[in-house]
C-alpha cells in the first residue's frame, strides 16, 4: 500500500481505523536492529468528545502530537514507568489516536527477547510492545509513514474474528466498545 493510501486510511473515524489496523505491522530499526510485530490488539480514543482521551481537556505539551496530522506517533509514559505508543488518526487538530495494546512478534524476535529480558509475553501489553520494539519518548511526534517506527499494511488471515469491548485501565467512557482484538491462529 502506498504511503498516500495509508495516510488516507488513517484520516478516517478512529474506531473504524482501529479495526482496520488489526493484522498490520509495526516495524522499527533501532541501533541497527530491525524488529516488527503484527498488530492484534488496539484501543481507539476520540479526542475532545472522549473523556478517556488524553486530549479531552485540550492541547498540552504532553499530548501535542495527538493534534498533528494522521500517521503521527504519540508516545507517552504510563505511570512514569512504561512507554506507550499511539497512532494519530482523523483530521489534524482533532486529536484522535489508536493505542497499540498488543502484537505478535514477527521480525527480530531475538532482539525483542534481549530488550525484554525474557522469551515470552514480549508484546502483549502496550508497555511491553514499546519495550520489545525499542519505542521511546524520542519517537514521539515522528511519522509512522516515513519515520523510525513504521506502520506497514497487512491483512488478517481468513477466518479471523474481531472482538470488541471496553477499553482497559480507564474509569470514564467505559461504555464505549473501542478495544479491538483479532483472534486468529498465532495471535494473542
Amino acid at each position: 500500500m502506498r504511503s498516500e493510501d495509508i495516510r488516507t486510511l488513517l484520516s478516517g473515524d478512529v474506531p473504524d481505523v482501529a479495526r482496520e489496523m488489526l493484522g498490520w505491522w509495526i516495524t522499527t530499526k533501532v541501533s541497527g536492529q530491525s524488529t516488527g510485530i503484527v498488530i492484534c490488539e488496539v484501543e481507539a480514543y476520540g479526542g475532545a468528545e472522549d473523556p478517556a482521551s488524553h486530549a479531552y481537556r485540550g492541547r498540552t505539551t504532553r499530548n501535542d502530537s495527538m493534534f498533528r496530522e494522521p500517521g503521527t506517533l504519540y508516545v507517552y509514559r504510563s505511570y512514569g514507568v512504561h512507554w506507550c505508543a499511539n497512532i494519530v488518526t482523523g483530521r489534524a487538530g482533532e486529536a484522535s489516536a489508536i493505542l497499540l495494546r498488543g502484537g505478535t512478534p514477527d521480525v527480530g524476535i531475538d532482539t525483542m527477547e534481549l530488550r525484554r529480558g525474557r522469551a515470552d509475553h514480549l508484546a502483549d501489553g502496550p508497555g511491553k510492545l514499546c519495550a520489545a520494539l525499542g519505542i521511546t519518548g524520542d519517537d514521539d511526534g515522528t511519522s509512522v509513514i516515513d519515520g523510525p517506527v513504521r506502520l506497514v499494511a497487512g491483512v488478517l488471515q481468513e477466518g479471523t474474528t474481531i472482538d470488541s469491548g471496553p477499553r482497559i485501565g480507564i474509569t470514564t467512557a467505559i461504555d464505549r466498545p473501542w478495544r479491538f482484538v483479532a483472534r486468529e491462529p498465532g495471535m494473542l
